[in-house]
């Protein structure tokens, strides 16, 4: 599969992205160990959350759709599975489930997946969590968990991981005492929001996070996921760099945790306005409204670059019209995603002509640059695809991007939203 996409002249209109996908993922494995029924409205369906559906329905978790397109998870009895569970493309899937199940005793479960995740870092979930005391067979896809008690421990993670320390705190509910995580830097705190909201004791002091093991098992609960701003960053980005645009995102998650790439693209002069802030379940959302800009080259580097990881693939694309330089350090971790993002980016968007240095922690990129039509390459990258994507509304040209449907993967109608606000894309 294949997108053709012609210049965009201006791209307007108000709309709402999909479900949050890392809420989305930790509502839908909690749901799973809570001792009920449990509604999730707005939750993100596409391939990586739809792995996870499929993996708490080996579990012998029962997950329905409503009438209101609620998922209704009826949790609280986890049974080995029959077979392998398939968490497809999803390493959050795999890294939480691992957590998850490490402490259900007498639950045993090997989990595997596609090429792309079997490539993945799976050690730095497998090594703490067997200093808990669990019984993992493998350091790579295929693994096989066997649950047992667990122990607390305290731990300090080499790198700020929000799916590990995801699985942790999973795994530390089932410890026979305090588990405490240390963390070099912030990451994304979904998972102590949650938490907290169910009435589980953790504290966040110091880069530091301590969870107190509970009796039995967690309440259910009712939660609406918001808007992924991950997702809105693709038409946050076309908007800014289309001229005589402006798009409206409604109810979009704007956790500070998470919010790295709207305080760099407002940094590099972007004219994003983020307005009607109040609660959703236990998350903040917002209304975003973002107008055409002319921007210069920052430096991003540091505690931001964990707030935006996600992100970088359409910053890049932002980078490749700012005036100057634009330098992004400190972001290592991107050469271990769905794809190398880092020796990825550079190829493909020096194809569409864009002066982009890599370095071994990033990249440095001189705008602003004239893109040119080309054919390019997702990588089978899902965010590489629709960064593209967004290049491609900005280059002379057709531009042509190879093996796209992978798109689906966070963003199903991402093509029916990018021509419903006036893009080309076919």
């Amino acid at each position: 599969m294949h997108w053709l996409i012609r210049p965009a002249t201006t791209l307007r209109g108000a709309l709402s992205v999909p479900g949050d996908k890392s809420i989305s993922h930790r509502a839908l494995i909690h749901a799973a160990l809570a001792d009920g029924t449990s509604r999730i409205r707005g939750c993100l369906r596409a391939g990586v959350t739809e792995a996870m559906i499929r993996c708490v329905r080996a579990l012998d978790v029962g997950v329905e759709i409503d009438r209101d397109a609620s998922l209704v998870v009826q949790g609280g009895d986890i049974r080995s599975p029959a077979d392998i569970l398939d968490c497809g493309n999803s390493g959050a899937t795999m890294r939480m489930l691992l957590g998850a199940l490490a402490g259900q005793v007498d639950v045993e479960a090997t989990l595997s997946g596609s090429a792309g995740l079997r490539r993945r870092p799976m050690r730095r979930a497998i090594d703490p969590l067997r200093q808990m005391g669990a019984a993992i067979v493998e350091d790579a896809p295929p693994i096989t968990v066997h649950g047992r008690a667990l122990r607390g421990i305290d731990v300090a993670l080499p790198v700020a991981s929000a799916q590990v320390k995801a699985a942790l705190l999973l795994a530390a509910l089932r410890a026979d005492g305090p588990t405490t995580i240390r963390e070099p830097g912030p990451s994304r705190d979904h998972s102590e929001r949650l938490l907290r909201a169910l009435g589980v004791c953790v504290v966040s002091r110091d880069g530091a996070v301590t969870l107190d093991p509970i009796d039995g098992l967690l309440p259910p609960f009712e939660l609406s996921v918001p808007g992924d701003l991950s997702s809105a960053a693709f038409l946050i980005a076309a908007a800014t760099l289309t001229p005589n645009s402006e798009v409206t995102i409604q109810s979009v998650g704007v956790n500070p945790t998470r919010t790295g790439i709207l305080d760099e693209l407002t940094a590099m002069g972007a004219w994003i306005e983020i307005a009607s802030g109040r609660e959703a379940g236990y998350e903040l959302t917002a209304d975003l409204t973002i107008r055409s800009s002319q921007l210069r080259g920052i430096t991003v580097e540091g505690d931001n670059v964990v707030r935006m990881i996600d992100e970088f693939p359409v910053f890049a694309v932002v980078a490749t019209q700012a005036a100057g330089e634009t330098i992004v350090r400190d972001a290592r971790e991107l050469r271990v995603k769905e794809s190398d993002r880092i020796g990825a980016l550079v190829s493909e968007l020096r194809r569409l002509g864009a002066h982009i240095e890599a370095r071994a922690d990033g990249f440095v990129i001189a705008g602003p640059t004239r893109l040119r039509g080309a054919v390019v390459d997702s990588h089978g990258d899902h965010r590489l695809a629709m960064a593209l994507a967004v290049a491609g509304l900005r280059a002379e040209g057709e531009t042509i991007i190879q093996n796209v449907d992978v798109y689906r993967e966070s963003y199903p109608d991402f093509v029916e939203v990018l021509r419903r606000l006036g893009g080309h894309i076919e």
